[in-house]
């Protein structure tokens, strides 16, 4: 009975000391854990609008805009309209929720013309809460404050010269006519007002002055007799001034940093929070393992020693570790020549957001085979004097660093190749002229075939789709990845009406009835097959 109460009294000694390595410090260390670990999911979780800038503006900017309507609707406070859960598979799988009978989901599609939304399952969910973090702020807008009035007058007289004299004449530069820059300096007011209207007329006078004029340029000056006498002082108003530049406030510098701010970003709180796991839960193990009574000599082997020479662990590490170089390497290899982001430095600093976004200059006009052949075609220089014979120097906005100076000097450089004398406005005879080493940027593999006759013509796919919005590009740059998948990927959704083409309207009817839709995708019509692309 002795021995059994001192076994007893033993036992309970052992018991007491493995619950009082609980210790405060113990609970402590556990519960600073939880909190660390839900702290940094709900960081993760949280959206980063630094990188839905990015995402948006390489995914969703070909279309949507955030305060205007493009192709789809204007996104800003998407969040406030819809639930983020349903946003997230509404941009993951949007032909799919509108074919499972997804009540929302049709309801947006009809609301858009039943215009298809393209899948985009390679987003993670985080990417798309990104995304959607960004459209919860509005875009910087540098608010113009004009510091002087500016007189209406003055304002009138720049259509006036804009409708009537711009195709002859410039400010301050030669063109077919004179500058016209404060031309009143040198003649008087009513003189020019006898000139401009009916110059003809006041020669045949006899005005010296009118004949001085006359031999300055070989062809007559067009009459202008229905502009009216407050015409032409509005006219000559503008050409004492010229072009008033507006002094412009711009945004402050908080106002520009809202959509820069870094973010901290989801790889690298993740990286964070399993490095913190995995530090804390090597001292909760230290802290709560086992040790030995005072009376025992045997120690128990450590936690390291454990993972380290236990076989079966070694054996899963190994797996593990073959899998994930595996994983990364595939990965890695995928990404050879997938090229989004390419911008090459060109020849001629050329701008897409001026020619095609301000002037609106359409795609087809410089791209004129994109239509009817299988390339685009690259523009020929004398595509580009059509305009830039009267078009000598840059009067836009300013854009990147560059200056005034600087793109009157990349317009110089397109003269230069093709033998351009502006002074003269004429071509110089017997140049030489030098051709234009364009900097190719889009280039799909030598094995796979791609006819943009096929997509622009047939198919009434816009530019953008696969360009992205060249018309706020200023350096042009590789927008969509030109992957197999990415094709695959438009096939799939992209839906082909051959009701309107009596030809097609027995094929559209067997495909339909297969396949129970109203309208065949481009996947179902053979767009899937290898041969179509690789022969």
């Amino acid at each position: 009975m002795k021995i059994l109460y001192q076994n007893r009294k033993k036992i309970s000694f052992l018991n007491m000391k493995s619950v009082k390595q609980h210790s405060p410090l113990s609970r402590l260390v556990i519960s600073s854990l939880v909190f660390l670990f839900f702290f940094s999911f709900n960081l993760s979780a949280q959206g980063d609008p630094a990188n839905g800038e990015k995402l948006f503006k390489s995914i969703c900017a070909a279309c949507h805009k955030l305060d205007a309507k493009l192709v789809g609707p204007a996104l800003l406070g998407v969040t406030e309209r819809r639930d983020q859960d349903w946003l997230i598979a509404w941009i993951k799988d949007s032909p799919g929720m509108i074919k499972s009978g997804d009540k929302l989901a049709i309801q947006v599609f009809e609301e858009n013309n039943k215009l298809p939304m393209i899948a985009n399952p390679q987003l993670s969910d985080q990417d798309i809460k990104d995304i959607l973090e960004y459209t919860k702020g509005k875009p910087v807008e540098a608010v113009a404050a004009v510091a002087t009035e500016a007189d209406p007058a003055v304002e009138r007289g720049k259509a006036i010269f804009k409708a009537n004299c711009a195709a002859c004449h410039k400010l301050d530069a030669k063109l077919i006519g004179p500058p016209l820059l404060k031309i009143g300096n040198k003649y008087e007011d009513a003189w020019l007002k006898l000139w401009i209207k009916d110059n003809v007329a006041l020669t045949a006078t006899g005005d010296a002055l009118a004949k001085t004029a006359s031999e300055y340029s070989p062809i007559t000056m067009t009459p202008f007799p229905q502009l009216t006498d407050q015409d032409l002082d509005d006219l000559l108003k503008y050409l004492a001034v010229g072009d008033v530049v507006p002094v412009a406030a711009t945004a402050s510098a908080a106002d520009q940093e809202i959509f820069n701010k870094p973010g901290i970003g989801v790889l690298p709180t993740l990286a964070i929070t399993i490095a913190a796991l995995l530090l804390l839960s090597l001292i909760v193990v230290v802290l709560t393992k086992r040790k030995a009574t005072e009376t025992e000599e045997v120690k128990e082997p450590s936690v390291l020693r454990t993972l380290i020479f236990n076989p079966f662990l070694r054996f899963l590490f190994l797996i593990f570790s073959l899998l994930l170089i595996a994983w990364f390497s595939f990965g890695w290899l995928m990404q050879i020549d997938v090229n989004v982001g390419y911008q090459p430095i060109q020849p001629i600093v050329f701008s897409h957001a001026v020619h095609s976004g301000d002037n609106k200059i359409d795609c087809q006009y410089c791209h004129s085979s994109a239509k009817n052949s299988k390339t685009s075609g690259i523009p020929t220089a004398n595509v580009c004097m059509n305009c830039h014979k009267a078009i000598s120097e840059y009067k836009g906005e300013l854009f990147g660093n560059n200056t005034k100076e600087d793109l009157d000097k990349e317009i110089q450089k397109l003269y230069d190749a093709v033998g351009w004398d502006k002074a003269n406005v004429k071509y110089i005879e017997g140049y030489e002229q030098k051709p234009i080493e364009w900097v190719r940027i889009h280039n799909l593999a030598d094995f796979a075939y791609y006819n943009h006759s096929q997509h622009v013509t047939v198919a009434g796919i816009a530019c953008q789709t696969c360009h992205g919005p060249v018309q706020e590009m200023h350096d042009m740059k590789q927008f969509s990845p030109l992957t197999m998948g990415w094709c695959i990927d438009c096939h799939r959704t992209t839906e082909v009406d051959l009701t309107k083409n009596g030809y097609y309207k027995n094929i559209h009817d067997q495909l339909s009835k297969k396949y129970g839709v109203e309208k065949v995708t481009a996947a179902q019509m053979g767009g899937l097959e290898c041969a179509k692309c690789h022969y």
